[in-house]
């Protein structure tokens, strides 16, 4: 459903930029897919007009880092840590044909717009053949969401630099679609430096960020050191994890501008390491949250912020976070560590209209209007999402999803894990 003009009327507003902070009594006017006005009593001339008079409207939340095809492969790997968790990957996704990338892209993208988020980093790393990475880039692109396709290389061998050229050339060379794209390579922490040299080279030579996991890892334990040492710091990345850095590390990809994607849930089940969003912090790097894995978490942004918040409180005194401090990574900060902060992440007029309304009226709402920041970090729930809106396209409505069709997908879905199983 498409709206050249939409007014969200009368809502509870969050915006995020460039703190967050509540309006009262405030409407959303959107025109033409972008946020035209945040104020009260706007135009309604020529408009459809929805009533958030009991609603929380705010941006969609921005997912940094997720590996959508796992949605084939949820609650696979609980209760293990991370060298189980790799076996199990290793093993059930060399099963996957194409139309099972497909079909589980396409519903982890529809499971997470229906939670509110309305942007992700799909880092796709079970590419096996060139057909595998056009299903994965089909299913985005089908499901409506804001996407950065991450075109990722398997855990065993060199990454295929010629479908990588393919794909940039030929499905995703726009910059301004909803659906662009970015290099997951392994990175320094797991491949030979001259390896990493010629993948980030690949990244620069096409235009692309690259995304990689990072650690003190069995091939580099300082890898940023080696991207400085390989004069690799220049390209636009996205450091994944990197809780074992230690802090000169972190300095570094401060020093650099590089940003990071921490996955606070997926870490402590995997037994990845202490708590590092605080540190990334205090050392001035711009964070992002991501679910990463549904095989172990659950994969909506209402966990994933119950999680940061949680860990921080153990953590020392000066990397506690605040309900604000979580909200806007879940969508400024997050959008800036996609490079997309000039397009969502905030109610800002000129942007992209991405913006999702929970519903108050909701028995785990009752009352949230006192403090609508904290109610969303700490009370809201899936089944809140109401409405959410993506570059000015209503892809869900009353609670029910309109984009993509989840009935068939669906169908897909329960066909490949009956393959995976061998059934």
């Amino acid at each position: 459903m498409t709206d050249t003009r939409l007014l969200l009327r009368n809502g509870h507003v969050i915006d995020t930029e460039p703190e967050p902070v509540v309006h009262r009594a405030t409407d959303v006017l959107i025109e033409g897919g972008r946020i035209a006005a945040v104020g009260p009593d706007l135009p309604s001339e020529g408009a459809t007009v929805i009533d958030a008079t009991d609603r929380i409207v705010l941006p969609g939340f921005v997912d940094t880092h997720r590996h959508v095809w796992q949605a084939a492969l949820r609650s696979a790997a609980v209760d293990m840590d991370l060298m189980g968790y790799l076996g199990v990957m290793g093993q059930l996704g060399a099963r996957l044909r194409p139309q099972d990338i497909h079909a589980a892209t396409l519903v982890g993208a529809l499971e997470s717009l229906d939670s509110g988020i309305t942007t992700l980093m799909d880092f796709s790393h079970a590419l096996h053949t060139p057909e595998h990475a056009d299903a994965a880039v089909d299913g985005l692109q089908a499901s409506g969401l804001r996407a950065v396709f991450g075109y990722g290389f398997p855990l065993a061998g060199a990454g295929d630099h010629d479908d990588v050229r393919r794909i940039r050339a030929e499905r995703l060379e726009d910059d301004d679609a909803l659906v662009t794209m970015a290099l997951a390579p392994l990175g320094p922490s797991y491949t030979p430096a001259e390896v990493v040299a010629g993948d980030w080279r690949l990244a620069a030579g096409l235009g692309l960020p690259v995304t990689f996991h990072v650690s003190a890892g069995p091939v580099a334990t300082h890898p940023v050191s080696v991207l400085r040492e390989q004069g690799l710091l220049d390209v636009k990345a996205l450091y994944v994890h990197g809780n074992s850095l230690d802090d000169g590390e972190l300095k570094l990809i401060a020093d650099s501008g590089g940003k990071a994607s921490v996955t606070p849930g997926t870490e402590a089940m995997l037994s990845i390491g202490r708590p590092v969003i605080g540190r990334y912090r205090r050392a001035g790097v711009t964070v992002g949250l991501g679910v990463d894995a549904v095989t172990s978490t659950p994969g909506d942004m209402f966990s994933l912020m119950r999680a940061a918040l949680i860990v921080s409180q153990v953590t020392d005194a000066a990397e506690r976070l605040s309900v604000k401090d979580v909200l806007r990574m879940a969508t400024l900060d997050g959008a800036a560590a996609l490079g997309l902060a000039d397009r969502t992440g905030s109610l800002r007029p000129g942007k992209q209209a991405d913006v999702i309304l929970l519903r108050l009226d909701d028995p785990n709402l009752l009352g949230a209007e006192r403090d609508p920041i904290a109610a969303v970090v700490t009370a809201a729930q899936p089944h809140n999402v109401d409405t959410v809106v993506v570059a000015g396209r209503i892809v869900k409505s009353g609670g029910r999803l309109i984009s993509g069709d989840l009935a068939r997908a669906a169908q897909a879905l329960r066909a490949t894990v009956a393959h995976v199983r061998g059934d």
